[in-house]
Parts: C-alpha cells; structure tokens; sequence
C-alpha cells in the first residue's frame, strides 16, 4: 500500500488511493493479460468507460451490480467503477447453474448483470432476475416488516461476496471500502508488495482468495499484476518463464498439476521470490515440489468473511515454517475458542475466532453481528497455537468426528497419508457407526500409473496414530469433489461414500 497517502475518505476510499497512485505515475505498468498491455492510464480509461455505463443505466449508491465472467483486466475495472459510484460489486461464480445464480442474484437484489463476452447468453438469461428500479430492497425482510433488523447495503460498502454454501443458500459477505483497503495493506505488508513487485493472478476473482490475497493488494502497492482469465499450467510456466513473475498465489490442486506437468522441471522459475497457496492445508508433498526448485512456499489463512487475509507466513518465514497457517496479520486479532467463548489452554485444539479491520461488516439480510460472538468472527476452523505463536490449522469444527467419545482430527490423517507413494490426493471423513457414532473413512485418489500399497498404509497407521483415528475403510476414487477453490467438499464425499 501507497504510504502517507494522506486523509482518505471513507465512502470512496479505494478511488481515492487508486486516485494517488494514478497521479505519481500515470504511464506505469498497471494491469495486462495475454494480447493486453495496460498502464494506470490505460485502467483508468476503462474504469471511466466502466463508471459510465454503469450510471448510464441508472445504476446508484448502495446499488448491487453483478458480474458475470472468467478474470479479465475489464472486471477489475468495474470494481474500481462500483467504488467510484458508491455501488457494490458482486463477483458470481460462472461454475454454478442459472438456478443458483438467480438465487443470488435474488437475495443480493441486483440491479445491473455484465460481465466478459463469454458469458453474454448467460448474462442476457440471467437479466430477467434482476429487481426493478428504485430503493435497494432488503433481503431476507420478504415483506414481513423485520427489515429493519437485517444488514442492508449502506455507503462506504464496495464488495458482496458469497460463501460456498455447501448446506443451503450461501450467504452474502459485506466488505466496506475500508475494510478492503485494511485486507490489501496487511496482505502488502506481509508479503512484501511494492511498486517493483510482478503477480501473476489465475485463481477465479469471485472469490476474495483470488481477489484480494495478491491481485488487490499487489495492484494498491503500485505493482503490476498479471491476468489468465483461468487456470492453464502449460500457460502459467510459460508466463513464468517470459513474464518473470516475483510472485503468484495458487492452491493445492493448481499446485499439483504444475508438479505434473511434463515442462514443470526445464522452466525457468528463477524469478520467483515466492509464491503463496491457501484455501486448505497444503500437503508437504506439494510445498517440498517446489522448495526443491528453490522457491519457497508461503501461506495464509482466511475465509470470505475475513477479507481473507487474517493469519499468514511471510516469504521470509517459508521454508522454516512449511505446512503452517503462520502469525496474526497487521491489525489482526486471534484467539482460540471452546463453543461458548471461553478460551482454550495452550496447545489445546480451538476454534478460530477473528477480530480486525479487514473482517466484513456482516452478512446482508441477516442479522447484525450474525456469525459473531461478543464482537469476535466465529470461523468454525480449528487450530491450535505453538509455543512460538504461530497457529496450526487442523480442520474444520463440522469436519471433526466423534468416534466414541473420542476426538479425530481428518487433516491429522490426511497429513500423513498425502505424502505416502503413488497418493494423488486423499480426504477422511465421518461415517455412521452403530458402536461409536460415527469412525473416520479415508478416500484415496491414486496418482496416474501408480499403485497405493493399501497394507502397507495400514502398517503406517499403526504405527503412528491411535487406534480410534485408524480410517475403518478405504475407498479409491477417481476424483473428489472440489470448490472452485480446490477445497474437498466433503458433506458430498460423505454422502456420496455412504452410498457404497
């Protein structure tokens, strides 16, 4: 982030520092894509383009405009054009059928859908759902007078995005122009971000991940940022190699396959300083891939509702701390908590819970403070604390399985089995049990051409968990059930493994 940028004002804070950035040094690098080569002038000629439209169709403060997309410079100059008209963007995820995206569309009470070219059926489909002109309604309200009791839009907001929603409809994250801005300077700050520095951005931008872990941020430090409207790892090497990234975020899954790629070992990685990963826990596998061509691997933890950025390792701290979710964020406040609230001891497993300047403002049609306890942001993720600090994620508090009374924790096992040979990719979930409630299964994902020794995972279980945590079965599959971020969804997999 732009230091002594001055008094900022709060309803078009984002404007104004892009505003500032855009005055030092107008013909700088900005933003560019394969064919595409922008400068700040050049993304401020498409944010006015952008603005324009926008007001053009009747488009206002506090208003809802959705988008429709895979990455293009274009959709992050709309956001800038929402920030700049007090409107509030909403990035769709284009994975999901017309029915889920009229649903939200519905419950963000939308009032304009764009988006890249390669979603105009679909946009113009889709536009027959958008609420007609006038005050933004209240979602969730339904007419039942409780309006007033649920969060609204309201000026100074600037991004609604929604979660996973792996039970029921998602739910819609309200992040202030401030509060984007507190995400983008800590996510700089811990990761060295500056006018120098070259992101090389791939991962969807409808979630905050591939939004505003680099893109953002590094963009607001004044560096440039690097576009491909989707994941290709030939493409991605190829930039690698070319463009000479310092930086780029990935996850798991994008990890792995560039790991596989037949030109992974002759490309030239040399201008990496590092490149980031989250959304889950990493196998050691995969950060080791990379270490051994000499870059380290950085991560961080967050969630929608988080900004994310709320707890990382920084570049320096990547090789000494692989596999850990690191230190509080500048601004961040963490704690580990029992159910009610009340902390747990040292070293005890707990849940997340967040306090900070990046954390959304609420979820719209709510209730205010739903999801917080006493002011903290219940994550639902736990994890415990070392003595040095820094915080281990162990898994999810509905993933956790009581088998007899007994605590499992699935990333405790899946840490083990995702670096034993011929292992793709693995996940253990609960299954019902008449005897101890539930018991943890394991599904296994074999690597193309390989075989897992299944008895002799069995002996590794043995010798190093406890026999509760021991998975009672095995099932190979093919695939598992992802998010668009490369997290196992793993109420499917449950179900779909019940079913055997």
């Amino acid at each position: 982030m732009s230091q002594d940028r001055g008094p900022v004002d709060a309803e078009h804070a984002l404007d104004d520092v892009w505003q500032q950035l855009l005055h030092a040094a107008p013909s700088a690098p900005c933003v560019s894509a394969p064919g595409l080569e922008w400068s700040r002038q050049d993304f401020e000629q498409a944010i006015i383009e952008q603005a324009s439209a926008l007001s053009g169709s009747g488009v206002g403060p506090r208003e809802v405009v959705a988008w429709l997309g895979l990455n293009t410079p274009q959709m992050l100059a709309a956001l800038f054009a929402c920030a700049r008209l007090g409107a509030v963007f909403l990035p769709l995820n284009w994975r999901l059928t017309d029915e889920e995206l009229r649903q939200l569309l519905h419950h963000a009470g939308a009032r304009l859908l764009t988006g890249t070219p390669d979603a105009a059926d679909r946009v113009q489909r889709l536009s027959l759902t958008l609420a007609p002109p006038g005050d933004p309604p209240v979602p969730g309200s339904n007419g039942s007078g409780l309006g007033h009791r649920v969060l609204a839009a309201q000026s100074g907001d600037v991004l609604l995005v929604y979660t996973s929603g792996t039970k029921g409809l998602p739910k819609g994250a309200v992040h202030t122009q401030a509060q984007v801005l507190a995400n983008a300077g800590a996510a700089a700050t811990v990761q060295g971000f500056s006018s120098q520095t070259r992101a090389l951005g791939l991962l969807p931008m409808f979630h905050v991940g591939g939004l505003c872990i680099q893109v953002l941020p590094a963009l607001l430090a004044g560096g440039t940022v690097r576009l491909h409207a989707r994941f290709d790892p030939a493409l991605w090497l190829q930039d690698v190699a070319a463009w000479r990234p310092d930086t780029s975020l990935l996850v798991p899954a994008t990890m792995r396959a560039l790991l596989e790629h037949p030109a992974w070992a002759q490309t030239d990685l040399s201008s990496l300083r590092f490149i980031n990963s989250g959304s889950s826990v990493v196998p050691s596998a995969l950060i080791q891939g990379f270490q051994d061509r000499g870059v380290a691997v950085a991560q961080v933890y967050g969630a929608t509702e988080t900004g994310p950025f709320s707890i990382a390792t920084s570049p320096a701290q990547a090789r000494q701390c692989a596999g850990l979710a690191g230190w509080p964020a500048p601004g961040v406040t963490v704690r580990l908590a029992h159910p009610d609230g009340t902390l747990v001891h040292p070293g005890e497993v707990g849940e997340i819970q967040l306090q900070g300047p990046n954390v959304m403002r609420g979820y719209l049609g709510e209730a205010p403070g739903s999801g917080f306890l006493e002011g903290w942001f219940c994550t639902g993720d736990l994890a415990r604390q070392r003595a040095d600090g820094a915080y281990e994620v162990v898994g999810r508090s509905k993933d956790m399985i009581n088998s007899g009374g007994e605590k499992v924790f699935p990333a405790e096992i899946e840490a083990l089995v995702e670096s034993f040979p011929g292992v793709a990719a693995c996940a253990v979930v609960g299954l019902p049990d008449e005897q101890w409630g539930e018991v943890p299964v394991l599904a296994l994902v074999a690597q193309p051409g390989h075989d897992v020794d299944l008895q002799a995972l069995r002996e590794l279980f043995a010798v190093r968990l406890a026999r509760y945590k021991h998975p009672r079965q095995i099932f190979m599959r093919q695939d598992l059930p992802r998010t668009a971020l490369g997290k196992v969804q793993k109420p499917i997999l449950a179900q779909q493994l019940a079913g055997v």
